[in-house]
């Protein structure tokens, strides 16, 4: 039996940052996101967002790789919001996304930062946290 602790703290965008997730609508979404996650095995731990973009701590399971939880969350959840019509105009996620590591000693404040992301976007816009991850975290030096 393989013993692994991979926590990974997650962040996709809306397609063209549209601010669909507002509301019931994303209580919703990440009521979903968390219910077909769990039903295909993979451990999110926290969730939560703004208009325009989700985050989530994951653990990530051993036999699966961060690429393909990726796709099963955001490619099942744009078919299940469209096939719902739940949005006037076909939803769907950007391409990219954010995974970054996470130690034991750091869990609570991302699993507070992630509870706290209304308050948080009161004081920084979406672009500029964007802009920050990609700089803060070497993104843009070493892409990919």
């Amino acid at each position: 039996m393989a013993y692994v602790k991979n926590w990974l703290h997650c962040v996709w965008g809306t397609k063209n940052r549209h601010p669909y997730l507002i509301g019931d609508f994303k209580t919703e979404v990440i009521k979903h996101i968390l219910d077909n996650a769990k039903s295909k095995n993979i451990y999110i731990d926290s969730m939560g967002g703004f208009t325009e973009h989700i985050h989530c701590l994951i653990s990530l399971n051993p036999e699966m790789s961060l690429s393909n939880v990726i796709q099963l969350i955001k490619g099942e959840s744009s078919y299940w919001i469209n096939k719902k019509k739940i949005t006037r105009f076909r939803f769907s996620w950007a391409t990219e996304y954010f995974g970054l590591s996470v130690s034991e000693s750091q869990l609570n404040n991302v699993r507070n930062y992630i509870r706290n992301q209304e308050e948080h976007h009161k004081r920084e816009s979406w672009d500029d946290e964007y802009n920050k991850l990609i700089t803060e975290y070497g993104f843009d030096r070493f892409p990919g």
